[in-house]
Formats: C-alpha cells, structure tokens, sequence
C-alpha cells in the first residue's frame, strides 16, 4: 500500500451487536465497515456516491476479501484506512486496513472490487463517461512508477 497517494481513515466504535459469543467481531461486520470506510473515502476526496447515481453511475462490488489477523472486540475504537489500489476506466480496487486506535495493532486487511456500470448494469468508461471524476479519482491512484 505504499504507492498510494492517499488514505482515508474512518474511526467506528464496535457496537455489542457486532460481537459473536465468543465475544470478538462477528467477520461480516467487516464487510459494512469497508462499505462505511469507502463512502467516507468518496465523500473525503470531493464527491458523493449519491451525486454519481444522480449522473447515472454505479458502483457494485463484484469481488470482496478479508484477512483476520487479530480479533476486535465490544468497544474498542477501530481505524478503517482506505486506500484506491488500482483504477482504470471500467473498474476500481480499493483496499483497507483495519486497526485498533489503542495501539495501532493491525486487525485486518482486504479489499473490495468494484465495476463502474450504468442503470442498466451495463459496464461503462468512466473516463469517457464522467472524465471529471475519473480524473479526479486518478490523483488518489497508486503511482505506478513508484
């Protein structure tokens, strides 16, 4: 992840409903907290998924992964970084980091894959379609020569 030229953090407090009997997380919470953390990645960089479903575009995940590393548990206050690994015109990568504030320990890792498609679920180019946001999306992509 150290190619990116940007993160987002988003910070959630683990709710008790969130939990399992075993008291840790219960891992599809983990998939929210990255749709969560993406949102306010979008919303952090200038533009909203409201406004590009406004303007006919959509964003579904097609893909989506997480490594446990270590358990969060009721209360702790969770770190969600997010990170655009790979853009191109037709799809969008983006990956996270899940870390507890307290001591910064990594709980987990993944990434979400999503297509850029129309209302009709029909694959689109963002960069012909909304060249403005591609571009603007394309300043917080990973530097390839790096």
């Amino acid at each position: 992840m150290e190619t990116n030229k940007s993160v987002s953090e988003t910070i959630i407090r683990v709710r008790y409903q969130e939990t399992d009997q075993m008291g840790v997380v219960y891992h599809t919470n983990y998939m929210v907290w990255f749709e969560v953390a993406r949102t306010d990645f979008v919303r952090d960089i200038g533009l909203s998924y409201r406004d590009m479903e406004k303007l006919g575009v959509l964003l579904p995940v097609i893909e989506v992964n997480c490594v446990f590393r270590s358990p969060a548990r009721y209360d702790d206050e969770i770190i969600i970084k997010t990170y655009v690994k790979e853009l191109s015109g037709s799809k969008v990568i983006f990956e996270y980091e899940v870390l507890r504030k307290e001591d910064n320990k990594l709980l987990a890792t993944g990434f979400s894959k999503h297509l850029w498609v129309n209302r009709e679920m029909k694959r689109i180019n963002l960069a012909h379609v909304l060249p403005d946001i591609y571009e603007r999306l394309l300043q917080y992509a990973p530097n390839e020569e790096a």
